[in-house]
């Protein structure tokens, strides 16, 4: 048995379902900004609104999705609320997403090149 049958990565996965739910819930551009936006740190919801150019309400709402999704984890510190990627696989989810996209508009993408603009941890867990 190899390590993809044993990790669910066949077709009659129990997990499909689930990661069109995942699939989903990334398929929206303001909520792909807020995970690249905490690969590196957490952050508060006005904080993450001022990076994404969408209103506290607006980003407020996507943290909530997120987090029911158990996308983003929460701290809290005294009233104030930070947010931070649950886990790495987000963040490289949406790393190769990205590295998908590239492909889309050039032949030899970035990423191919060795010109990066994600973190070395993205880097490092890209190129492996």
């Amino acid at each position: 048995m190899n390590a993809d049958t044993r990790c669910g990565l066949t077709p009659e996965s129990q997990y499909v379902e689930l990661a069109v739910e995942v699939f989903s819930m990334l398929a929206d551009a303001t909520r792909v900004r807020i995970i690249l936006a905490l690969r590196d740190e957490e952050m508060s919801v006005n904080h993450l609104a001022e990076i994404v150019d969408k209103s506290p309400a607006a980003v407020s709402q996507h943290l909530a999705k997120l987090r029911l999704a158990r996308i983003v984890a929460t701290r809290q510190e005294g009233t104030r609320v930070f947010y931070r990627l649950a886990n790495e696989h987000a963040r490289q989810l949406v790393a190769d997403a990205i590295f998908q996209a590239q492909h889309a508009l050039e032949a030899n993408p970035a990423h191919h090149r060795g010109e990066h603009s994600a973190p070395a941890a993205v880097r490092s867990a890209a190129s492996a």
